[in-house]
């Protein structure tokens, strides 16, 4: 991997855990909660306008899904560049948390 590949995809885990994701990564997270928030005002107006309860429930879901999908590309980075990185470095603490954060994201 190169220095700067490395740059932007390494996370820092002494006193202050940071992600690096490449300014690609972080273009297509920022576009896809951009369009999270414009969902969640949507339900917001449908509410507002007394919208059929059915419909609201289904662009709640949608929500989900596209809050989920974050989730999930957030995940893969993770595994691949900070998780990876940890076990090679011999810290296997790094198990643990994983399995803490994947828990997380299966409750919902």
């Amino acid at each position: 991997m190169s220095t700067e590949q490395n740059s932007q995809n390494h996370c820092d885990h002494d006193d202050e855990r940071r992600s690096h994701h490449s300014e690609k990564v972080k273009k297509n997270l920022v576009t896809r909660l951009n369009k999270i928030e414009g969902q969640i005002r949507g339900i917001k107006a449908l509410i507002e306008k007394d919208t059929y309860c059915d419909d609201v429930i289904t662009q709640i879901s949608a929500t989900q899904s596209a809050l989920n999908s974050v989730g999930k590309l957030l995940l893969e980075g993770h595994l691949r560049t900070c998780v990876v990185e940890r076990i090679q470095e011999g810290d296997e603490e790094i198990i643990d948390e994983l399995l803490i954060t994947v828990q997380r994201l299966m409750k919902k």
